[in-house]
């Protein structure tokens, strides 16, 4: 691409995190000139995933901490007039800290791992980098993109006019199993299935005669590196959450495929267990007597319609849920499934918030599955380029390793009115959205950061058997000491196209009070016992082994007040970095609020148009229709352009 972008834009955002490449799709789709940057050289900032060796690349950079060179400030000070005055911008990023990398998989000779292997052998800390290596994950092939997204263009079905159910492409974990052994190493994406997790099980049969694991080894695990999608954010998606909801309503959905989490586990007196969640479940279920499955049911029967008897609940308003569980009548049993495992909340919060996180969990249950999660293909590194996919469709511009050195700011409005890049390039807007990351020290010296305490396992076997071996659960480990917080643990199998075959990925999370391994270090021990040579030979084991450990803290930006900043102008909007939460529903809620407030009159993220709606500008303009909402989409240069676009709708029309 040229050096010189054009100077002239209605929106500047600097960051490709989800809640920034949200509005840059809700900008651009509602007709605003878009420019967005970013200084690293990958999409997603904090929310992206990497291929492990691109991980790899990425803890390198933090670990070095080299001191970045202090960059002229002639290059751009000229370019400032006496009326206007500068904001810098940070110049290295700091939101990760603490780094600690484990290798317990035996480190077999190879060529391919010996530039990576001092890495391993030691744990160390770091405080902050960009990452300036360009990763796979982050970036799929255009050409598996396209396959898949042109098989939503054609059938009518995939976006449903009026009122019915939605679609949403939802695949079965069985089915991409046996897709991704046909194709071999090939980068597939797999055909759409209508089924459900307890169909047809072939392929696990064969796993589950195998009397021995398989070794695993730290050579073949970077041999297979591109297997491998890893995500910096533990997250999942509600099925009734507002990040469906907003993929679905803008059909940014057609750029993702996503699978149901199988399994909501619980761990209890030293065990995981599964945890029923249907009334089919719990009726199912043995681990609940009779008496303890009909007084769950009526217990969950209230929860989804608390609101209409405040009577029940009104007394415990003061109370912590764990306090009002146990006037319920529910044993112990149920008290934990309820607190950790349905609604997945701390011992100690609000009996309001309890009631609500309940009837969340259930009103989302059944909509594309047996648990009310559903996680993409390929890791959540995946969400944000769609929504940018989104926005250059419609006109948008997108720049990697692209910084900005400083905001011009106009001392008598007070408002920005321009960037100025690296390159020394003056680019006006009338909007600037900028992730905190990018804000300065001066910027940010009142502001008081939460941290989340994040670890990345490399497993070899489930945390609990199944008769298959694809399975996605989560997990929530209860704290032991009280003031710690409880440990969110999230397994996913090779059927998420996030590991490599044999292995499984497993992500932790909790609210930091101490470094990341600190906090998480106990967990993991409960649950997994480090790789040994010496074991690999041993029939029956009781946990899974951990081949490859990674400990970071991140910084949770969330809930920060825009006036906890420092001098930041009126047209200069902050977009947090990702939270300690299951979902991604504050990303979503500050992408629409930060929209509504720069566009009031302007929907967020509509549906698509239709398609006999649309007309090209070309030389062969025809007059518009009176009243048709005609909307301008692309120039179409010859007639052999046109009619292939023009193809779907014929298409169904036939």
């Amino acid at each position: 691409m040229a050096d010189q972008l054009p100077t002239e834009f209605d929106v500047v955002i600097i960051g490709t995190g989800l809640p920034e490449s949200i509005l840059a799709a809700a900008c651009s789709r509602s007709g605003q000139r878009v420019l967005h940057l970013d200084s690293r050289s990958y999409y997603g900032g904090n929310w992206a995933s990497f291929s492990f060796s691109g991980l790899l690349s990425w803890l390198k950079e933090y670990q070095q901490n080299s001191a970045i060179a202090e960059e002229s400030t002639a290059s751009w000070q000229g370019l400032i007039h006496e009326t206007e005055e500068a904001v810098t911008l940070r110049k290295k990023d700091e939101t990760i800290q603490h780094t600690e990398v484990f290798c317990y998989a035996s480190q077999d000779v190879d060529d391919g791992v010996d530039e990576m292997e001092a890495l391993q052998k030691s744990p160390s800390s770091a405080t902050s980098s960009t990452t300036p290596d360009p990763l796979h994950s982050a970036c799929l092939p255009e050409e598996t993109h396209s396959l898949h997204a042109a098989s939503y263009e054609t059938p009518a079905k995939d976006t449903p006019k009026s009122g019915g159910e939605v679609s949403l492409e939802v695949t079965d974990v069985e089915d991409t199993l046996a897709k991704e052994e046909c194709c071999g190493d090939e980068s597939h994406i797999p055909a759409v299935s209508d089924g459900d997790e307890d169909g047809k099980k072939p392929v696990e049969k064969d796993r589950t005669d195998q009397p021995k694991r398989k070794k695993i080894t730290y050579s073949q695990i970077v041999k297979e590196s591109r297997r491998f999608n890893i995500d910096l954010v533990s997250k999942l998606l509600y099925s009734q959450g507002l990040l469906i909801d907003l993929l679905i309503k803008s059909n940014v959905s057609r750029y993702a495929e996503f699978k149901n989490v199988t399994r909501i586990l619980a761990f209890r007196e030293g065990k995981v267990e599964q945890v029923p969640c249907s009334r089919a479940d719990v009726f199912n279920s043995r681990e609940l007597t009779m008496v303890e499955k009909r007084i769950l049911m009526k217990f969950l029967t209230f929860c989804l319609d608390y609101e209409q008897h405040p009577d029940q609940y009104q007394a415990f308003v003061q109370c912590s849920f764990s306090e009002y569980l146990q006037t319920k009548k529910l044993t112990p049993n149920l008290q934990h499934f309820v607190l950790h495992s349905i609604a997945m909340t701390e011992s100690s919060c609000s009996t309001i918030d309890g009631l609500k996180a309940t009837k969340n969990f259930l009103r989302c249950l059944g909509r594309f599955g047996n648990t009310p999660f559903l996680f993409p293909l390929y890791g959540q590194g995946e969400i944000p380029q769609c929504f940018c996919r989104m926005c250059a469709v419609f006109g948008g511009i997108y720049c990697l390793r692209h910084k900005v050195q400083c905001l011009v700011v106009d001392k008598d409005s007070g408002k920005c009115k321009a960037i100025i890049d690296h390159l020394g390039q003056r680019i006006n807007a009338k909007y600037f959205i900028v992730e905190d990351s990018y804000l300065s020290e001066e910027t940010c010296s009142n502001v008081q950061y939460k941290q989340i305490s994040r670890a990345v396992l490399i497993t070899d076997q489930s945390i609990l058997k199944a008769d298959s071996d694809q399975q996605i659960s989560i997990l929530v480990v209860p704290p032991v000491e009280s003031g710690t917080c409880a440990v969110r643990v999230t397994e996913l199998c090779s059927s998420t196209m996030t590991c490599m075959k044999d292995t499984y990925l497993v992500h932790l999370a909790c609210s930091s009070s101490k470094t990341a391994r600190e906090d998480l270090e106990s967990v993991v021990k409960k649950l997994f016992t480090p790789y040994s040579e010496t074991e690999v030979d041993q029939e029956e084991c009781t946990k899974p082994r951990l081949l490859w450990a990674l400990y970071f803290n991140m910084r949770d930006s969330s809930g920060i007040s825009r006036s906890s900043y420092e001098g930041l102008p009126s047209n200069v909007y902050v977009c947090s970095g990702p939270d300690c939460a299951l979902g991604s529903e504050h990303a979503v809620k500050q992408a629409e609020t930060l929209f509504q407030e720069m566009f009031p009159n302007e929907e967020f993220c509509p549906p698509p148009p239709n398609p006999e709606d649309i007309i090209f500008d070309g030389d062969d303009k025809q007059p518009e229709a009176p009243g048709a909402n005609n909307i301008i989409m692309a120039k179409v240069d010859s007639s052999e352009g046109s009619k292939n676009l023009e193809s779907p709708e014929k298409q169904l029309q036939n």
